[in-house]
């Protein structure tokens, strides 16, 4: 029941605005299932239409499940490295909306107690008054760089779930589709 799952999701990112005791593995299961599910669904669908044996449709269904997981987490990042003119998003509107994304939980976690402080008010506060600092923080720090790398990790386990396929153009091109997810921040 995708669905569900989908609403589920909706509702905890709902019940996680300004919440600055969120942890990764929280933050992680809230974008499975806020957004990945979508993509996972869409390359399961594939795979039952196809007729695929159980196996392919899991590998699939896995597939989805990273890809997706990674382009939220690179959506995420775009709110503090892209161009409203290049990604079609307002840069800012997470923190502005108090949503504590993946930067945002590694400065909590890693940045010094002043850092973790801010952006802790920011979130409560969900004020745009504070992106200039927030940002400054994201940028002169790992956040970013972190939060790509955890992407990056997301599709190198995509890319694995379709070792179960057999080698084909398709599959190619489902690799390069994964590995493409990243490139909107590179």
């Amino acid at each position: 029941m995708p669905t569900n799952i989908i609403a589920e999701g909706e509702v905890m990112q709902l019940m996680n605005i300004g919440n600055t005791d969120i942890t990764e593995e929280q933050y992680i299961q809230v974008i499975q299932y806020k957004t990945a599910k979508l993509f996972e669904a869409a390359a399961q669908v594939g795979a039952i239409l196809g007729k695929a044996s159980p196996e392919h449709e899991r590998a699939l269904k896995d597939y989805g499940m990273y890809v997706g997981t990674a382009f939220q987490i690179i959506d995420d990042v775009l709110d503090y490295s892209g161009e409203t003119e290049e990604t079609g998003k307002n840069v800012g509107d997470d923190l502005a909306e108090g949503k504590p994304t993946l930067p945002l939980i590694y400065l909590m976690r890693q940045g010094s107690e002043q850092v973790a402080n801010d952006v802790r008010t920011a979130l409560e506060n969900a004020d745009r008054s504070y992106f200039e600092k927030i940002h400054d923080y994201v940028v002169r720090s790992d956040a970013l760089a972190y939060s790509i790398g955890e992407a990056r990790k997301a599709v190198d386990c995509a890319v694995t779930a379709l070792d179960a396929l057999p080698d084909s153009e398709v599959k190619d091109a489902m690799i390069q589709l994964a590995k493409e997810s990243l490139v909107r921040v590179s």
